[in-house]
């Protein structure tokens, strides 16, 4: 009998060391995936690891991540009844994160009227959406466009810190709908104030 208990003693002592090991691990797991993702650049790990990493020339300096800069990219199309040229005044920009930049679009009215848009704008990827702050834009109002006229239309906007690191590149694109085409419209019978 006294050697039974010997041998419950020793499995219940080798039963709580495995159940402690097996916390130790578990505990640890966390860490050892971040290395690993870190080391082989998986889940983004690695552009994380390399911004942080950046000396005062590059992404990050002392002060954080206030240094980190992205590219903006900059799109325009028109809905094929709308009959304007517009265009980016630059394709892309590097901008610092949390300070304001200013990018101007050019729209040109081809038609022998006076022609209303509107600019409908999207940000990709969808996860740097609700990073993107426009401050002021051209497509907060109707935009009226006189026969043959030109306009340079101003976004001012930034680019919020908490940007995720894994993403550099931030598209900005607008497409511009004539007005007076808009299916509610037709069914109004008239055309929008302003058109």
């Amino acid at each position: 009998m006294d050697e039974r208990r010997r041998g419950i003693a020793r499995t219940s002592r080798r039963l709580v060391l495995a159940v402690v090991v097996m916390f130790g691990f578990g505990f640890a797991l966390v860490p050892l995936y971040n290395v690993l993702c870190e080391a082989v650049g998986l889940n983004g790990k690695a552009a994380s690891l390399n911004s942080a990493s950046v000396g005062a020339g590059g992404e990050r300096g002392a002060g954080g991540a206030e240094r980190r800069e992205v590219t903006v990219e900059f799109v325009a199309t028109t809905n094929a009844d709308l009959p304007w040229e517009f265009h980016p005044g630059i394709a892309r920009m590097k901008v610092r994160v949390g300070e304001p930049a200013e990018a101007i679009y050019v729209a040109r009215n081809l038609a022998s009227r006076a022609v209303t848009g509107q600019a409908i704008p999207s940000v990709a990827p969808g996860t740097a959406a609700k990073h993107f702050h426009k401050i002021e834009c051209f497509c907060f109002t109707q935009q009226t466009l006189a026969a043959g006229e030109q306009k340079d239309m101003k976004v001012r906007f930034t680019v919020d810190p908490e940007l995720p690191t894994d993403v550099r590149t931030v598209t900005l694109s607008y497409t511009f709908f004539d007005l007076h085409k808009a299916p509610m419209d037709e069914h109004a019978g008239h055309t929008p104030a302003g058109g």
